[in-house]
């Protein structure tokens, strides 16, 4: 596996698909090569794309969390 199938997914990231902001990272076992996707496109094709992957990264719980913001007194 490379380095860039490590580390998390930044703003910068983006969907193989579409171009939007890419949530999921699907890893391919046979090469060791990563797809990127959106939350909509990686659930499109996680039924398929999942058995051949040596790694899922999910991040797309990150699009329900709210912001905290602390209190600035």
């Amino acid at each position: 596996m490379n380095a860039t199938a490590t580390r998390e997914l930044s703003t910068l990231d983006r969907c193989d698909r579409c171009g939007a902001q890419a949530y999921v990272r699907a890893t391919l076992a046979s090469t060791g090569g990563s797809l990127l996707f959106c939350a909509h496109h990686a659930r499109e094709v996680e039924e398929k794309l999942r058995p051949l992957s040596s790694a899922w990264l999910d991040e797309s719980a990150a699009l329900s969390e709210r912001p905290s913001f602390d209190d600035e007194d």
